[in-house]
């Protein structure tokens, strides 16, 4: 559907055109002027009037039948219904000047040539702006679907953390169960509350700030030094005016995980996790490696995962660097 112009910009438009129509050399109109003084002028001006109202309703039925009705694909056609109507309007031009100005040159030749001129560019005008009005159309359409699909891709991918990550904290939850310590299993389900509503509400967030994810992270933490009883510490070190940089959502937690997941963490193997931030606007993310005696049954999509969102959220790349003693994780910040 074409767009609705507005009447008084077609108006503007129309009374222009009609003008250079009639006047294609418009610097000569003073010496036509002059001229008209040793005729008879009323009857001149008269047919002028009525030759310039004829063009002006005429260019402006043409150009608003063109861009407000007349919706087809096919120049031909739009040509068509636009000579149509100027045959009709010519012969209607002609009946009248031939009846009312008997006394002046009725121009019939030269009216008839103007008047397929303007129906050609006036057929032109509308297709143009059709062709265009229809690629703005698909480019919009195609905008739509890609932003969908990116969401679509993105959603799958945020739901591939929370299975992981749930049944690691239900672990943890049935451990302290069995040790009867009720308050710190309450304090336990209490962040684990908190953790899981950030993570639910998480497919609705693409990027969020540094701070919510350490608020996060805090949470988080007190769930991990619990179920390591003092085995595993967090040394959070960020600057604080880059609190407000933006990242994906849930950034945090794969390598969080993951740490748990690899490494040994017992009384001879302490953990430690460092978070700061560093002069090339990152997050980093550094641990000590203690290799389990046994690959953990895991597929290795954790990384994977965490750059596919950083690429499609922030078009960036994470770094990983591993010398064998310590693993790093590099996130833009944004």
């Amino acid at each position: 559907m074409l767009k609705k112009y507005n009447l008084w910009q077609l108006l503007l438009i129309s009374a222009l055109s009609a003008i250079f129509v009639i006047y294609p050399d418009i610097t000569w109109l003073p010496f036509e002027l002059k001229w008209l003084g040793k005729e008879d002028k009323t009857g001149h001006i008269a047919f002028f009037l009525y030759r310039y109202t004829f063009f002006f309703g005429l260019i402006f039925i043409l150009i608003r039948y063109n861009l407000n009705h007349l919706n087809t694909v096919l120049y031909k056609k739009r040509l068509g219904y636009s000579i149509l109507i100027s045959v009709v309007a010519y012969a209607l031009y002609g009946a009248i000047s031939l009846l009312v100005f008997t006394w002046v040159r009725h121009f019939g030749s030269l009216v008839l040539f103007q008047v397929l001129v303007v129906s050609v560019l006036s057929s032109l005008l509308g297709h143009i702006v059709m062709l265009y009005t229809e690629k703005r159309k698909k480019e919009k359409q195609i905008e739509d679907l890609t932003v969908k699909n990116l969401q679509s891709r993105y959603d799958a991918l945020t739901n591939q953390i929370n299975p992981h990550f749930f049944f690691n904290s239900l672990n943890g939850l049935t451990s302290l169960i069995r040790k009867k310590n009720d308050e710190v299993t309450l304090a336990y389900v209490d962040k684990l509350s908190d953790v899981f509503r950030y993570i639910l509400q998480s497919d609705k967030k693409g990027l969020v700030t540094l701070e919510e994810e350490l608020a996060f992270v805090d949470s988080f933490r007190y769930m991990m030094e619990v179920r390591f009883a003092n085995k595993l510490d967090y040394n959070v070190n960020v600057d604080t005016g880059k609190l407000t940089s933006r990242l994906p959502v849930l950034s945090i937690l794969p390598l969080l995980d993951n740490v748990v997941v690899h490494n040994i963490i017992d009384s001879d193997h302490k953990m430690t996790i460092d978070i700061y931030t560093n002069d090339k606007d990152e997050l980093v993310i550094s641990s000590p490696i203690y290799p389990k005696l046994t690959s953990p049954l895991t597929n290795g999509s954790g990384l994977k995962n965490l750059e596919s969102r950083f690429l499609l959220l922030m078009d960036e790349h994470i770094k990983v660097e591993d010398n064998g003693n310590t693993f790093t994780v590099y996130l833009p910040l944004k």
